[in-house]
């Protein structure tokens, strides 16, 4: 699973700009066979997200390190919060210690986010999406913890959906050229895989709809044009609303039908949530 082998080479890249030939802080003054505790604490109100990868990062390492955990993935945190306690020789804790950090606290961040903006349009059929606007090296775990807080995964990578954007179009020669050029491509590499094009007005949206594509994206439509659009459409395909939209906009969005709203600043401008390990007594 591409996901797993993600997570797999991440966690060695991890491993090896940390530690890289040794931590000498923790081998010069911690005996290899003394064991101890440490929990994590929550230190600000947000969402939870990493514990799994955490139990990932403290096995990986050390098999004979022991999790407790006692608030999992997707739970509203507040300060004062154990949202487990890992046991074993002092030293794995101390080396993985930083990797388990950085990983829940930028998930952590992205999923409270993500529960912010989800909730705007609680109770409208919309979804709310990702973009490829992720860290790079990230991007897996990233998108668990959008869909941890709430959200809906668009396209992993390059590989996994087709979706010929503004530049797509002007390079093949217009929207009919590269949908049909697409299914020609798709069709004799025997791949099953959705097509999405962007518009950037109505007339392009009505080139999509009569070429047959799976899914529109409305690039930064306002709103009025928003409401036409989907009422062009008429459900015979997937709609999707992306370009400058903001959490005071989004439900505005949301209220023409959409069926989906693509937000890059789930992503690319979050601030993580504060939390640490700590030792135990």
């Amino acid at each position: 699973m591409i996901e797993n082998d993600l997570i797999e080479s991440l966690l060695n890249l991890a491993f090896a700009e940390d530690i890289g030939d040794g931590d000498h802080s923790t081998l010069s003054c911690i005996p290899a066979d003394k064991k101890g505790k440490a929990k994590l604490l929550i230190k600000e109100p947000g969402v939870l997200a990493g514990v799994e990868v955490a139990k990932k990062v403290f096995h990986k390492f050390d098999p004979e390190l022991k999790i407790e955990v006692f608030i999992n993935d997707g739970a509203e945190v507040k300060p004062g919060d154990i949202a487990f306690t890992v046991e074993g020789k002092d030293q794995s804790l101390l080396q993985t210690e930083r990797t388990v950090l950085n990983i829940m606290q930028r998930m952590s961040g992205i999923a409270t986010t993500t529960r912010k903006y989800v909730k705007v349009i609680d109770g409208l059929h919309t979804r709310l999406l990702d973009t490829r606007k992720t860290t790079p090296g990230l991007r897996v775990l990233e998108k668990m913890a959008v869909k941890i807080g709430g959200g809906t995964n668009h396209r992993m990578g390059l590989f996994d959906m087709v979706m010929l954007k503004d530049n797509h179009v002007d390079f093949a020669g217009g929207i009919e050229k590269a949908v049909n050029k697409t299914k020609a491509y798709l069709k004799e590499k025997g791949k099953d895989l959705k097509i999405e094009v962007e518009v950037r007005n109505l007339d392009e949206l009505r080139q999509a709809l009569a070429v047959g594509v799976d899914r529109v994206m409305f690039d930064n439509f306002d709103i009025p044009t928003t409401k036409e659009a989907v009422k062009i459409v008429n459900g015979q395909v997937e709609t999707e609303s992306s370009g400058g939209i903001t959490i005071d906009t989004l439900r505005s969005y949301a209220e023409c039908g959409v069926d989906f709203i693509s937000v890059g600043a789930l992503t690319h401008s979050v601030k993580g949530l504060d939390m640490s390990l700590k030792a135990m007594d």
